[in-house]
């Protein structure tokens, strides 16, 4: 017997699908609103990352510092201090050393040093931290490394002490090369010096070399943007990240924007069109569309963290304010750097808040990760699930290959240029559909869709993760 699902809320609008497929996007479907922290949480988190599962691992290691508080940026913590940063790292490198039940479980596939700034920390911190990965944590012989930065104080002997203790990714957070948005938005180095700084880093052709950009910025013309997808492709790097604009309630930019000192961030409209835009861009240069808003040139450029963290693997968490997932429960580190480093100087894992499972987790990932990589297995799906559950989406799957949003191959759904715009809708109306066929949720009144992640976000803060695409 098919179970009748209301699927109506979720069909696409007609029209445009690139632009008007639904009236707003939903930027977070992953996270679990409604749910509440589990008691004796901690010691939940110690007994789950002790046990040894099967599967990818990653990790993930925080650094809370900025030289400054850029505009578009929900997530500045501290400003860069040196000896506070020196002392930070210092007590990062102890949490990686102590973390026994890390070092006794599968491999680890792939490392992000994400922020913040880690490019703001010294020399020194940044070869003992990358060090102290590769010496206390079981990496993968191929793991990938990375370490995230920006232009203005990344200088050579940072770049080397990364190279030389191990890393062999950098994604740097260039966002754009107009000399006078980068300005108004926060960033120091004019357009020339960013791409002075990318080309050397290019040049010593050691590593994977990652940029991201972000479209629908406040003043950001269409011409501005795809001059910036041109420079990316001319500089000859290894991959980029083309990141809609998320604006965080109560950021400098949107304080900015609502007191008139900035005009307004781009409409949906303008948005969809300068994603759509930046894709056809790159996919007529031959680079190859490893997930929404990620492209690789060359086959070196395997952006595993991302696509690994979005599937639902394991993921080691390190540093104040570092999110994680164990067994599929997500857990967060104390983001107060002073507390964090109280209590991993004595001896104990600084974990604050950890969340059970969403319910059907397995197909949750399954849904989560092959949309994020532009197919799903709708086939798969059912068999994690249940019986019935393609027949039940069927009329949902095919209105949505009506209104431009999906091609369909065989037993899978492949997004569209439209569809990858709006995957997270598709996402979210996916795993509210589930959880109803399975009997675990009620159909919502109406759509709701949080405009900003959770003050204290249980996912790791990651490049793919600050600016959802």
């Amino acid at each position: 017997m098919t179970i009748l699902l209301p699927l109506e809320p979720h069909f696409a609008r007609p029209g445009e699908p690139l632009a008007g497929a639904f009236a707003e996007r939903n930027l977070f479907p992953w996270i679990q609103r409604r749910t509440r922290p589990l008691e004796d949480g901690p010691a939940i988190a110690a007994r789950l990352l002790a046990e040894r599962r099967p599967g990818k691992r990653v990790a993930y290691l925080h650094v809370p510092f900025c030289a400054n508080h850029c505009l578009f940026c929900g997530f500045y913590r501290n400003r860069s201090a040196e000896e506070a940063m020196a002392e930070y790292a210092r007590r990062l490198e102890r949490d990686i050393a102590m973390d026994g039940a890390a070092a006794a479980g599968p491999p680890i596939q792939a490392v992000y040093f994400g922020g913040g700034t880690p490019s703001a920390l010294a020399a020194d911190d940044l070869y003992r931290l990358v060090s102290a990965v590769r010496r206390h944590l079981p990496v993968a012989p191929d793991c990938e490394i990375t370490v995230e930065g920006r232009v203005a104080g990344f200088d050579d002997d940072k770049v080397d002490a990364c190279l030389e203790a191990g890393a062999n990714r950098f994604s740097i957070g260039i966002q754009t090369f107009d000399t006078g948005l980068r300005q108004r938005m926060g960033r120091r180095a004019s357009r020339q010096e960013a791409v002075a700084f990318m080309e050397r880093l290019r040049d010593r052709d050691r590593a994977v070399v990652v940029c991201d950009l972000i479209f629908g910025l406040p003043g950001q013309s269409m011409e501005m943007w795809q001059d910036d997808v041109a420079t990316c492709l001319s500089l000859g790097l290894d991959g980029v990240d083309l990141y809609c604009l998320t604006l965080h309630d109560k950021s400098p930019l949107a304080l900015s924007i609502a007191k008139g000192a900035l005009p307004p961030a781009a409409g949906l409209e303008r948005m969809a069109a300068m994603y759509g835009a930046g894709l056809e861009m790159l996919d007529d240069s031959g680079w190859r569309h490893l997930n929404q808003a990620h492209w690789a040139s060359a086959t070196r450029e395997r952006n595993l963290y991302n696509q690994l963290v979005k599937a639902g693997a394991d993921c080691l968490a390190f540093g104040a304010g570092a999110g994680g997932l164990a067994g599929g429960h997500r857990y967060v580190i104390q983001p107060d750097a002073e507390l964090y480093g109280k209590t991993v100087e004595a001896g104990t894992k600084p974990i604050t808040v950890v969340l059970p499972p969403p319910a059907n987790r397995p197909a949750r990932d399954l849904v989560m990760g092959g949309l994020e990589g532009g197919r799903l297995d709708v086939a798969r799906l059912e068999a994690l699930t249940a019986p019935g559950l393609a027949a039940a989406l069927e009329p949902l799957l095919a209105q949505w290959e009506s209104a431009g949003l999906v091609h369909r191959r065989a037993a899978a759904i492949v997004l569209t240029p439209a569809g990858w715009f709006w995957h997270c809708n598709l996402v979210g109306s996916l795993f509210e559909l589930i959880d109803l066929f399975m009997g675990d949720g009620a159909p919502s009144a109406a759509l709701s869709y949080p405009q900003s992640p959770l003050p204290q976000s249980p996912l790791p803060q990651s490049q793919g993760m600050r600016h959802v695409g």
